[in-house]
């Protein structure tokens, strides 16, 4: 073999380091393993920020980059569409809801994943957990928080105008007709976000009232129990609420009673949490009960989020490390805790976590997990209920019919785009 001179070997040096320079690519031996997430930017800031100290964690341990990327809510639904069409992005990505259900053909099986933690935490999974990760026989996705929805209330202003906390929806419109004339409505979205939904499918359910048959595709709007829904928001919001609700986004009401105006909303726990950490001195007067019953029975429809791993992705092995490690018992405690309340895991082992029983003002929230229905219910979940959310059919029907709009034809509106997304809906 001829042998490099030593001119010829600087040279030859001095050329690659000049490519590299140029290009701004450095050499593939010096290039490290990178496993990247997708997800929402938490209605408590602090959640994401011991996501964020626990990937740097998992990157010391497993010697790998480790990134977690964060959009507004309504945001991830067009992050999914993009990177599945591009078959590019991100390893790992969030879905809530029926979002699962739309992707369950572009994403791993977590089989042997939830396998490994249901032998640490038990297979006593919430059902609606279940029903919105596990698709056709398979774990298609990891939850990873399920909020409770109670109420939230401001303890002072009830006791002024002579209510205790509602236990039911008619204690609410009884109590907010009151609050409202002192300046303390209460705040209900009726717009285009999703809290608008998950209200909805609570008061519904609660009336007895829902959108589909369990066969998923027999139309149930147009019913006297919908009609009582239909008429009981226009009441609350002409005699309880203001106007702004028509407009709000997810934050909106959380806002509101962090002002100290709105004095009773249902929602997570987020603003509790957000008004400790920001030492507001209205933390001293907010407090929550169970989300309200009706004629029918007390429900709720919790927005259960988890973490799927994409088909295309180069890193799926990795991923699934990555889960096994946020999962590990000691790294989900933190998590728990730095959602100071709002971030529920799947399995019932974990009710027992401290961050429920310290705080007297949190402790009824685990418990609220056997009023959660999937959205929908009592159908399954299914693609064509992810629509009926995007769309927002469901706030628009209750708004047509505030906006002057009779009851009957709100409905017969709301049965009529639901029929168009049968047919083109697989």
């Amino acid at each position: 073999m001829n042998q490099l001179t030593r001119r010829q070997f600087i040279g030859s040096a001095t050329a690659g380091l000049a490519g590299i320079l140029a290009f701004r690519v450095p050499p593939a031996i010096a290039q490290k393993r990178e496993v990247t997430m997708l997800g929402w930017s938490h209605f408590v800031p602090e959640s994401d920020a011991k996501l964020k100290q626990l990937l740097e964690k998992f990157s010391r341990e497993a010697n790998v980059g480790a990134r977690s990327d964060h959009v507004p809510n309504v945001q991830l639904a067009t992050k999914q569409a993009a990177e599945v069409q591009t078959k590019a992005g991100h390893d790992l990505m969030m879905f809530y809801n029926e979002q699962t259900w739309r992707y369950r053909d572009h994403l791993v099986d977590l089989d042997d994943v939830v396998g490994e933690l249901n032998k640490k935490y038990g297979t006593d999974i919430y059902p609606f957990c279940k029903e919105a990760f596990f698709i056709n026989g398979h774990w298609k996705a990891l939850e990873s928080i399920w909020p409770a929805i109670p109420g939230n209330y401001l303890q002072s202003k009830f006791r002024q105008v002579g209510e205790g906390p509602p236990d039911t929806w008619a204690d609410v419109l009884r109590a907010g007709k009151k609050l409202k004339k002192i300046g303390h409505p209460v705040g209900i979205q009726i717009s285009h976000c999703i809290d608008a939904h998950t209200t909805f499918w609570s008061i519904a359910w609660c009336f007895g009232a829902k959108v589909l048959e369990a066969d998923g595709k027999t139309i149930a709007i147009n019913s006297p129990k919908m009609a009582e829904v239909i008429e009981y928001y226009k009441e609350l919001y002409s005699d309880a609420m203001e106007p702004e609700v028509l407009s709000w986004d997810d934050a909106g009401n959380n806002r509101c009673l962090n002002a100290g105006r709105c004095a009773w909303i249902h929602n997570p726990v987020s603003p509790y949490a957000v008004a400790i950490d920001k030492k507001l001195p209205i933390a001293d007067d907010i407090n929550h009960h169970s989300t309200p019953a009706g004629p029918a029975g007390r429900f709720f429809a919790p927005n259960a989020r988890g973490y799927g791993i994409w088909k295309f992705s180069k890193n799926v092995e990795l991923a699934k490390d990555l889960l096994r490690f946020l999962f590990r018992e000691d790294n989900l405690r933190e998590w728990i805790q730095a959602g100071n309340g709002f971030n529920h895991p799947m399995w019932r082992y974990w009710e027992k976590h401290p961050v429920w029983n310290t705080d007297p003002k949190l402790r009824l929230l685990p418990a609220e997990g056997v009023f959660g229905r999937m959205r929908g219910w009592p159908a399954s979940p299914s693609d064509v209920i992810g629509v009926i959310d995007d769309l927002y059919i469901l706030p628009d029907m209750v708004a047509k019919a505030i906006g002057g709009m009779s009851t009957k034809d709100a409905m017969a509106w709301g049965t009529d785009q639901v029929k168009r997304i049968l047919a083109t809906t697989r």
